[in-house]
Parts: C-alpha cells; structure tokens; sequence
C-alpha cells in the first residue's frame, strides 16, 4: 500500500506551473495579482535606481558649476529659466525672484529675502516629490503582499480539507498537492514584499540625503543672496 501511494505521489506535477494549474480559481486570482505585484514593485525600483542615479550626477555636475566661480546670472543665463536638472530648476527659481524682485530703477522690493526663500522652498517640495514618487506603492505591496498570499493560502488549505472530508482519505497523495498549492501562494507573497521592504527603505534614505542636499544649497544660495541685499 505504502508503495502504491509512493508511486502515486511521484506521478503528481509538483512544479510550479502545474501547482498553478491545480489551484482553484480564487487561489489562481491571488497568484496573479501576487505576480503583477512583483513585476509592478520591480519596475518601481529599476526605475528609482536610474533615476537617483541621475539626480546624484547632476548635483554633483551642477555643484561644480556653481562654485566655480562664474557669475551666478551668467551661469543662470546659460541654464534658462527651465532647465532640466533637479539642483537648477532649484537656483532657477531662486535667480528668477531675485531678478523680479528688482524695481526699474535698480533697487529692490521689500521682503525680497523671504520671497527667494519661499520659491526655492517650493521648487525643493516640487523636485522632492518627483523623487519620492512610486516610493509609497513599494511600501503598501510590502506591508500587504504577505497578508494576500496568506489569504490564498488559507482559502487552499480549506479546500484541501474539504476534498480531505469528500474522499475519506488522508494519504499523502490527497493532502500534499493541496497543501503545496495553497504554500505557494505565501510563497509569492514573501516573493513580492521583501525587496520591496528592502529597496523602500533604502530609497527612502536614499531621496532624503538628496533632498537634504537640495537644501543645503538653497540655504547656501540664500546666504550669498542675502550678503548682496545687505551690502
């Protein structure tokens, strides 16, 4: 008898497409949408890496820019009004206030420190934005990814104990193959919510030394500003 189950069970397909294909429909749902998860929280982080990346080396090109001893409106002159970086679209807004901020006849509009301060502010929130987005979808599949794929694998158990009650049988030809669909589905859910545990946290620390950084200079540009007001 013990053979006969043996032979039995080595005739089952325990791969994971033909546990994918044994699985009940509502178990199929939860592996699919697990799946798109994954793909989804993936392409989030590929992206985030060549964006950061990218924002790294144009502070960095930016940074030599600045201090390299060029007249800011110069340099502003030379980037525009909307120029592509994270860093000078953050001096841009600084040098177009302080450009408005100037009267026909040469001086300056009261308060045209705290309107400078304001718009790089602005410009700061707007660039940390674009840098934190996708950030909140990696952390709701990693808070919730393992709780989807333990609902799939609760509902297969329960349908494994069923067809247990129908068949009056509780050899392991009728209780591994359930039971192995229905530990698949937690399987991917662990699958989908670990990197994107692991890459939220490291990209959230990750755009907030940007971020810090985009600060850092607009205090430093609002102080050299600040030196041509008092003067």
């Amino acid at each position: 008898m013990e053979a006969e189950t043996l032979a039995l069970a080595q005739e089952i397909d325990f791969s994971m497409w033909g546990l994918f294909a044994r699985a009940t429909l509502t178990v199929k749902l939860v592996m699919l949408m697990l799946l798109l998860a994954s793909i989804w929280s993936w392409a989030i982080i590929f992206d985030k890496f060549v964006s950061y990346r990218s924002a790294r080396r144009e502070a960095a090109r930016f940074d030599r820019a600045f201090w390299s001893g060029e007249p800011l409106d110069a340099l502003f002159d030379q980037l525009g009004v909307d120029p592509k970086g994270r860093s000078e679209k953050v001096f841009a807004a600084g040098m177009v206030e302080w450009r408005r901020s100037h009267r026909d006849d040469g001086g300056l509009i009261a308060n045209a420190q705290s309107r400078i301060d304001r718009s790089m502010d602005v410009a700061i929130q707007k660039e940390a934005e674009g840098l934190q987005k996708g950030l909140p979808v990696l952390a709701t599949i990693g808070s919730t990814a393992p709780f989807v794929g333990l609902f799939g694998t609760v509902f297969g158990i329960m349908n494994s104990f069923i067809e247990i009650a129908q068949q009056q049988n509780t050899s392991l030809v009728v209780v591994a193959p359930g039971i192995a669909e229905a530990l698949l589905a937690t399987g991917l859910g662990l699958l989908a919510a670990i990197p994107a545990v692991i890459f939220y946290n490291k990209f959230s620390a990750d755009s907030d030394r940007i971020i810090g950084g985009y600060e850092s200079f607009a205090d430093e540009f609002s102080t050299i500003l600040s030196r041509q007001l008092d003067s």
